[in-house]
């Protein structure tokens, strides 16, 4: 029995991930090597693995990845968050809840320019935790708020994860964009009720205006990628040369050339980080559709139930459960192409099903054991992960209740890249 066991390629693909990720092997080295050993065991070309590893990058929606990266490092070197934290600040004034409604806003719009969660809370989590917390907000709250927000980052446009599902899936990656506005806007709305209610119950509000609003809006409108004059959604390329302008010639930031190579360095470490994932996850999808997993996959959840509701909540409850343990790009490789044959069964949206996919995996970014984004926010607030937990929940809960309505009505997330046929 264990000798036919051991002999189906499929399944000793299967033990093998989940045995290393037991193991607590890091996540790309448990699906690179898994599929490598793997292809070595039941010879199906161990020279072909060099082959598709260079083949998992070398992809043309990739290539903006490094750039998207690099501008978010410059934007935030340049001082263009702190910027933005105090024109948004200025404009909700001493309001109940203002800063922690202030806080949701501004890391909806900062994600536009990261594209990563985690980047996005160590960019404003130093700046506005402390802040709320010197004006009365508790500061397990005000972390659990910047962090939570902050998974928004993927969904909003650009979005690196929104280019990795399009490469996958071969979807238009401008749709996908322009399909995460409405969606990323919802779940932006939803955290903003919750946090005002939060605070009004709590009688937390926000800072009296110091400043003239016109004067922090000039100040800031530099920085603002939705102010009409460059944005990364039209060319990575350009968001890099205006954020070098900017905080060279008009925030007067990179005055020395050790912190221009800092910001280098640090957008060559994120992106090798993620290109390293890519192709270790390539290298597992490829193996797993050779010797039939894929298929095999799909053909179990479509035996579960015929009927597509049904079908469509186990996907959503699988995509939070992996979302748990890992990244977002290693799902995509590895879950994507077992949902995807569903997705052409029942007729659905690969551009819905992406942004639904996609919110899916921004819950999983605060949701314990990972939670990469409560790590650097408990960090950043000097906090454990059972004291974050507590104020985490209810912003939790307002995500999940926009994920279900952007599962019921596809409209919210097809409307504008239909609009702009796209």
């Amino acid at each position: 029995m264990l000798n036919s066991l051991m002999s189906d390629p499929g399944l000793v693909l299967l033990i093998l991930f989940i045995f290393m990720l037991v193991c607590r092997v890091p996540i790309a080295i448990s699906l690179g090597l898994s599929a490598a050993i793997v292809s070595w065991l039941f010879d199906m070309g161990i020279d072909m693995l060099p082959y598709n590893f260079f083949a998992g990058v070398a992809k043309v929606p990739l290539l903006a990845i490094p750039f998207f990266i690099l501008a978010g490092f410059i934007m935030e070197s340049a001082g263009i968050a702190a910027r933005i934290v105090r024109l948004v600040e200025n404009l909700v004034g001493d309001m109940t809840g203002g800063l922690a409604i202030a806080t949701v806003a501004v890391a909806t719009f900062w994600g536009a320019v990261s594209g990563s969660g985690p980047a996005t809370v160590a960019a404003l989590g130093l700046i506005l935790i402390p802040a709320m917390v010197k004006n009365g907000y508790d500061k397990a709250f005000a972390a659990a708020n910047v962090s939570v927000t902050s998974g928004l980052a993927i969904v909003i446009p650009p979005s690196i994860a929104f280019i990795v599902y399009g490469g996958i899936a071969d979807a238009s990656v401008p749709a996908l964009f322009a399909a995460g506005i409405v969606p990323g806007l919802l779940v932006a709305g939803f955290l903003m009720l919750t946090v005002y209610l939060i605070s009004k119950k709590r009688g937390y509000r926000g800072l009296p205006r110091q400043e003239s609003t016109w004067l922090v809006f000039k100040d800031a409108i530099w920085g603002g990628i939705y102010g009409g004059i460059f944005t990364p959604t039209e060319a990575a390329a350009v968001a890099i040369f205006y954020g070098l302008f900017v905080g060279t010639f008009i925030y007067k930031a990179f005055n020395s050339w050790d912190k221009l190579l800092h910001v280098l360095f640090e957008s060559v470490k994120a992106t090798a980080v993620i290109m390293f994932v890519v192709t270790c996850a390539g290298l597992f999808a490829w193996v797993a559709s050779t010797v039939g997993l894929v298929e095999r996959g799909a053909a179990v959840l479509l035996a579960l139930s015929d009927n597509p509701w049904a079908l469509l909540f186990l996907i959503n409850v699988i995509l939070l459960a992996a979302g748990m343990i890992m990244d977002a790009i290693s799902i995509y490789y590895v879950l994507l192409p077992f949902l995807l044959p569903i997705v052409h069964h029942f007729g659905w949206d690969p551009v819905w099903f992406g942004v639904m996919m996609t919110v899916n995996l921004a819950v999983g970014q605060v949701t314990p054991p990972v939670a990469v984004n409560l790590y650097v926010g408990a960090q950043i607030a000097d906090l454990t992960m059972e004291e974050m937990t507590p104020p985490v929940i209810p912003l939790l809960i307002a995500t999940l209740v926009a994920l279900a309505v952007i599962v019921l009505f596809p409209s919210l997330s097809t409307f504008l890249p239909t609009l702009w046929g796209l």
